[in-house]
């Protein structure tokens, strides 16, 4: 299990019941290990951070973007908070609200190779 800062944990089981449409699209595709068979966690609490979905197996996070993050300071932060997910070990895959919703085939086509990657490197 990767450290959380337990404070979040009430924040995270909020996030889980209000869920934006593209977490709720993607979710669809993730859910009930229909991934090469791994488990994925949603609104999931790692270090200081809720990750969108985690994937223990793959030591993956999947993280979609509105709007909000487009801007400068944001992408400084998203910066900030991908490295330091990736000092442990985890691989922090970016997709924006929009590609999820208008393309979900192709977005759940590149979790399904980077999954498969992350379980059976070469």
């Amino acid at each position: 299990m990767k450290p959380y800062n337990k404070t979040l944990k009430s924040n995270s089981q909020k996030l889980r019941n209000n869920m934006t449409e593209a977490e709720k699209c993607l979710w669809s595709r993730l859910r009930s290990k229909q991934v090469h068979n791994a488990q994925f966690y949603r609104q999931k609490p790692i270090l200081d951070y809720i990750v969108d979905f985690y994937c223990p197996k793959a030591r993956l996070v999947i993280e979609l973007d509105g709007g909000q993050h487009f801007d400068d300071d944001a992408q400084i932060q998203d910066a900030a908070r991908d490295k330091a997910l990736s000092q442990l070990g985890l691989y922090v895959l970016r997709f924006d609200n929009r590609q999820v919703l208008l393309e979900t085939g192709a977005v759940a086509d590149v979790v399904f190779q980077i999954v498969g990657q992350r379980l059976n490197p070469p």
